[in-house]
C-alpha cells in the first residue's frame, strides 16, 4: 500500500472524497462493528509502518505539536505492539474467543494496541482533516476505518465549541503537559446535512440533561428496540 508523496495531489483528494461519501456513520443502527474493525486495523498498521515514517506526516505532526508513536519511548510500529490476543501465555487474553459469542480463529491478525483518536482529534480541531491529509496518515481503507470516528470527532468539535468558551475547548484539546493545540480553527468543510445531524444530537443530549429518556423522551427522539450502538452480533 503506497503513501502519498503530495497529501493536496489530486488523485488522492478525489478518490478519498469518493470513500468518504460511502461512510457509515458509527450512531446508525445499521453500523457493523465487525465489518468496520479489520478497516481501522488497518488504518492503524498503516499509520504506524508506513505514515509516521513519511516526510509529509512528519511535517504535519511537527506543525500541531503532537508527537508520532516513533518519537516516544519505547518507539512503537505494529511488530512492536502487544495486543492482548498476542499473548505468548494460551491461558491469557481471547484466545477462547467463543467466550464472548465469536468463533474460535480470528478472521484477521488482531490489532495494534495504539489509539488513532488523538491524532483524528488534533487534525479536527486545527481543520487540517481533509480527505487527502487523512489518507497520508491512514492509507487506503481510511474511511471505512476511521471515516466513523472522524465524522464523531467532528461532531462532537461543535458540541464543544457550543458548550464552552474557547479556552475550555483548547482545554479540552491540550494533551498536557508538553502536546498543547497549538491553536484552533473552526471546522472546516461543513455541509448541511452534517449540520442538520448534529442538531438532532445536540437537541437528544438536551433532552437526555432533563431525563427525558426512555418513556419519557420526546415522541421524535424515542428509539424502539436499540441503542445506537450499531451491531455487535454475538457478544454477550
Amino acid at each position: 500500500m503506497a503513501h502519498p508523496s503530495n497529501f493536496n495531489s489530486p488523485q488522492v483528494r478525489t478518490a478519498s472524497a469518493a470513500n468518504s461519501n460511502s461512510t457509515t456513520r458509527a450512531d446508525d443502527s445499521s453500523f457493523d462493528i465487525f465489518v468496520w474493525h479489520p478497516k481501522y486495523a488497518s488504518c492503524q498498521r498503516y499509520f504506524l509502518d508506513h505514515a509516521q515514517h513519511s516526510g509529509p506526516v512528519q511535517a504535519v505532526s511537527a506543525f500541531l505539536n503532537i508527537h508520532l508513536p516513533y518519537q516516544r519511548d519505547p518507539p512503537t510500529n505494529s511488530s512492536t505492539v502487544v495486543s492482548p490476543m498476542r499473548s505468548t501465555d494460551p491461558g491469557v487474553g481471547l484466545s477462547n474467543a467463543s467466550s464472548i459469542g465469536g468463533p474460535s480463529t480470528l478472521p484477521f491478525p488482531p490489532a495494534p494496541s495504539i489509539s488513532l483518536t488523538p491524532y483524528i482529534r488534533r487534525l479536527v480541531v486545527t481543520g487540517l482533516d481533509f480527505p487527502g491529509v487523512l489518507h497520508g496518515f491512514f492509507g487506503d481503507d481510511w474511511a471505512a476505518g476511521i471515516g466513523p470516528l472522524h465524522e464523531q470527532e467532528r461532531r462532537n468539535y461543535m458540541f464543544a465549541a457550543k458548550s464552552g468558551g474557547w479556552s475550555s475547548v483548547k482545554n479540552a484539546y491540550d494533551m498536557a503537559p508538553l502536546e498543547t493545540v497549538p491553536f484552533l480553527r473552526p471546522l472546516q468543510g461543513v455541509v448541511e446535512p452534517e449540520v442538520v445531524a448534529a442538531e438532532k444530537s445536540w437537541s437528544e443530549f438536551m433532552a437526555f440533561e432533563d431525563w427525558m429518556i426512555g418513556p419519557r423522551a420526546p415522541a421524535g427522539n424515542r428509539q424502539a428496540g436499540g441503542n445506537g450502538a450499531g451491531n455487535t452480533g454475538g457478544i454477550r
